[in-house]
């Protein structure tokens, strides 16, 4: 089993909430304590949620646990 990365600029991570249907987000900013991410794939057509819409999360949260996010993949910074 490999170990969770520390979370970076450019990563892709998915939300492991089950109600959230495998939401991805991308990593654009970190701070002391946040995250910027951009939603990647808001797979729930019921959610008002786009594609491109930023919010914070807490750098916390960033860990394979049922209220965290879990590390997919890394992308090329333009």
């Amino acid at each position: 089993m490999s170990a969770t990365p520390t979370p970076a600029v450019g990563q892709v991570w998915q939300d492991n909430d089950p109600r959230q249907d495998s939401r991805q987000v991308r990593i654009v900013e970190l701070t002391d304590t946040h995250a910027l991410v951009t939603l990647v794939q808001p797979r729930n057509p019921v959610s008002s949620a786009r594609a491109g819409r930023r919010t914070r999360i807490r750098l916390d949260r960033f860990r394979p646990i049922s209220t965290g996010y879990r590390y997919v993949r890394t992308e090329a910074t333009p």
